[in-house]
């Protein structure tokens, strides 16, 4: 099966991967060809707590994959760590971050060993990196004295040069080691901030250039690898706050100094096969403005979501489309993402329909299973046909660590996301999971049938379970309650929303 790195960077590429996930997990694919998913999160702020959720929800992604044997429907994409997948017994860590050396409680002039430089190349790195920044107290310094444990702080400059050591790293020697002939990477970074800002390019520049790195085999591969990147302009508002590093007044103007950097070494010069631009300029309520040890505590956005199809986009895009020579793209492509109209909401059929298509029934799909899960499922476990049919879904599976756990754990992230999505500004509320089964669908209500009998219900969906079971043989609990739930799921939606 062909891969396709992610390289997720900074904060915004940790949340776009979030949404990805859950795309993914609702069984979103791409129309033709079948892909392993190997993201790598690329950010020195290991204490931020949406890494860190980003993080446990793919693990949980993997655990239910796994123990449900999932080839298609829910979870049907594999989503591997880099460790997963090498063939060396050079082991790495297993948890998809990829570890920046020696930033740890280190000061940038440390990083640098600016002590040790002479007197020229002393004030050199002082006109270089010259201005202020502000530090986790608060206090006014120098960029030479940034601490780069909670990012590099809207400073791309600073960022370039750690970055750089992506291209010495055991994690980029493993991931050229095993790239594949047929494997593809996408890149995820905002263009507004510091991590995201330096890390696209110089990591670019380090895949293309990887023959003239030693000890890497399939540098080859690499020079013509097909390459996807998605770069995020600004999209959210953010309260003014003089004592931050991160100010929402810098945004544009570093987005158009960083835009004038790419025009000439992105793709000016042809580095990238297909390039995504996204963005917003609604201005809704400010998020918090702290980016201190737990990170930028924003809830998720539409814009991560549309950030998350385009990777979905690239998988679709033909290899033909995609050639490469000499490490430069034949015919670069280059997209954008709009809406049908100016609209907060976002419903469903304010989407272009190829997104439309896309994701309404899978989303909906696993809203629909959530919330039989959640307001029904005690009521059936053991008492219907379906499931007490071997293997049953009883009592004990109910409280099995993989429903109780792992499954229960993801889907209440599912439900946590599609609430903040409905939340934000702009907000994305196509799906009320408070709503009853007749108008959870927020762009389309159910009126009642003949004789005032509903078009959907539980005992519908039961009935539905009980046909849809019927024959088949799964080869446990687990695997019978996703694959089951998936395909019936589709069915009650098509036949009674017209999906």
């Amino acid at each position: 099966m062909a891969r396709l790195f992610v390289f997720a960077i900074g904060g915004t590429g940790t949340r776009v991967l979030k949404s990805l996930t859950m795309l993914l997990a609702a069984g979103v694919k791409p129309r033709t060809g079948n892909f392993e998913i190997v993201p790598i999160i690329i950010d020195p702020h290991k204490a931020s707590d949406a890494m860190k959720k980003t993080v446990q929800l793919m693990e949980s992604y993997q655990k239910i994959a796994s123990e449900a044997k999932c080839k298609n429907g829910f979870f049907g994409t594999t989503i591997s760590t880099l460790d997963n997948i090498i063939a060396s017994e050079n082991k790495l860590a297993d948890n998809f971050i990829f570890d920046l050396q020696e930033i740890s409680n280190t000061k940038f002039r440390d990083y640098i060993d600016f002590n040790q430089l002479d007197e020229a190349n002393q004030a050199l790195a002082d006109v270089l990196f010259s201005g202020t920044s502000i530090n986790k107290r608060h206090e006014k310094i120098s960029l030479l004295d940034v601490e780069m444990d909670i990012g590099f702080v809207g400073n791309p400059n600073i960022g370039s040069v750690v970055l750089n050591q992506f291209k010495d790293s055991d994690e980029f020697r493993e991931f050229a080691n095993n790239f594949n002939n047929g494997d593809r990477i996408f890149i995820v970074s905002s263009i507004f901030g510091g991590t995201g800002a330096a890390g696209f390019p110089t990591i670019l520049k380090n895949i293309r250039g990887a023959k003239n790195i030693k000890n890497i085999t399939g540098q080859g591969y690499l020079e013509n690898a097909p390459i996807g990147a998605i770069t995020v302009l600004p999209y959210f508002n953010l309260e003014a706050d003089d004592n931050s590093p991160i100010q929402r007044a810098e945004f544009i103007s570093k987005t158009r100094s960083a835009l004038y950097y790419y025009r000439d070494n992105v793709s000016g010069n042809n580095s990238v096969n297909a390039l995504y631009y996204i963005g917003d300029d609604y201005s809704g309520k400010p998020y918090k403005n702290d980016p201190g040890d737990g990170g930028q505590p924003n809830d998720a956005h539409f814009i991560e979501l549309a950030a998350a199809l385009s990777i979905i986009d690239f998988l679709e895009i033909p290899d033909n489309d995609l050639s490469c020579n000499n490490g430069k793209a034949l015919r670069p492509i280059y997209k954008e993402f709009s809406i049908r109209s100016n609209a907060d909401p976002i419903h469903f059929s304010d989407l272009q329909e190829y997104v439309d298509k896309k994701i309404r029934l899978r989303l909906s799909q696993l809203a629909l299973f959530k919330k039989f899960v959640d307001e029904q499922l005690i009521h059936s476990a053991g008492k219907t046909a379906w499931s007490t049919d071997i293997p049953e879904i009883n009592n004990a599976f109910l409280e099995s660590s993989f429903f109780r756990n792992t499954l229960i754990g993801f889907l209440n992230s599912y439900g946590i996301w599609l609430k903040e999505l409905s939340n934000n500004k702009r907000a994305f509320s196509p799906i009320n999971m408070e709503g009853a089964l007749d108008t959870f669908i927020t762009d389309k209500k159910l009126t009642t049938g003949f004789l005032g009998a509903k078009k959907i219900s539980f005992s519908i969906i039961n009935e539905q379970l009980n046909k849809d079971s019927k024959g088949i043989n799964f080869a446990s609990s687990q695997e019978k309650f996703l694959e089951l739930f998936f395909e019936t799921t589709e069915k009650i939606l098509r036949e009674k929303y017209g999906f």
